[in-house]
């Protein structure tokens, strides 16, 4: 009788993690550096477009109360230009990207921070550029990394995963719970934790590295040299040190970041040289 009932749970639960996953979609092209993972979306674009939308305003109109808001012309022009040049390169990845509504601020912090939400909502912080000592090169690779995160759509891509493995730790928390004998609520957190670190964590460095390569690809057919990205991840390990370990963070390591850089940088070199002597 408990082998029937075992039998049963765990068929329930393999059906419900078959249906979270059937949902496949490609959001972008693979380009020349081959992104082409299906993903699982459970999670409209327009919902989260609409939340990242009202996010980013109300993030301007904190900066902009605490007068920390494209405080710097100089800045804000050289950030705005880069990104004039980054956004036609998108083509290559999704038809519909430069046509998005696309907005790029500079926010005065010492953060080492910059991040590109869903539909083109960008902000570059002036720390990044003043404590790296960027160059031109090295601020198209950072923002070309998190331009590839919208045009991945990975946003939408976590909140789906967040949500399936909210559906599926709620169901199987109570079947856990009634073939045990334990609380329901007992059986669900056991199972959202054993979930999150076995599924979400590996995905969000997936994701690191879809960007990474992405980054120097958009980088590249802008004229602007990918082997940057290198040089900017030497700064940054030497501003944060070496990190977690890989396996238990939820970016790449330093070492195997360059490493895995330095590989698609060398692919899309030709890019480069082909875009420097088009301007």
């Amino acid at each position: 009788m408990a082998r029937s009932r075992l039998k049963l749970v765990l068929s329930i639960l393999l059906a419900t993690a078959l249906a979270a996953g059937c949902a496949s979609t490609q959001t972008t092209s693979g380009g020349a550096v081959g992104v082409d993972r299906g993903q699982t979306m459970l999670v409209s674009s327009a919902e989260v477009n609409r939340s990242a939308e009202k996010a980013y305003q109300q993030t301007l109109r904190e900066a902009q109360g605490k007068n920390l808001l494209n405080r710097d012309p100089a800045e804000l022009q050289r950030v705005r230009f880069v990104a004039a040049r980054l956004i036609p390169a998108t083509a290559s990845f999704r038809n519909d990207a430069p046509s998005w509504r696309w907005e790029v601020n500079v926010i005065s912090s010492s953060e080492l921070n910059a991040w590109c939400m869903p539909g083109g909502k960008m902000a570059v912080y002036s720390g990044l550029m003043q404590r790296l000592g960027l160059s031109d090169d090295e601020l198209a690779a950072v923002m070309g990394h998190e331009i590839a995160h919208a045009l991945r759509e990975h946003g939408r891509e976590k909140a789906g995963q967040a949500a399936g493995m909210g559906v599926a730790a709620a169901i199987g928390g109570v079947l856990i719970g009634s073939y045990f004998g334990i609380d329901s609520g007992i059986g669900q957190n056991v199972l959202g934790a054993a979930g999150e670190f076995a599924f979400m964590r590996p995905n969000s460095r997936g994701m690191e590295q879809e960007a990474d390569r992405i980054g120097v690809e958009l980088a590249a057919r802008a004229g602007y040299e990918p082997h940057a990205a290198i040089s900017l991840w030497e700064k940054m390990m030497r501003v944060s040190g070496s990190g977690a370990p890989q396996w238990l963070s939820t970016h790449p390591s330093h070492d195997s970041r360059i490493a895995d850089l330095r590989t698609y940088a060398d692919r899309v070199q030709p890019l480069y040289l082909a875009a420097r002597k088009g301007r």
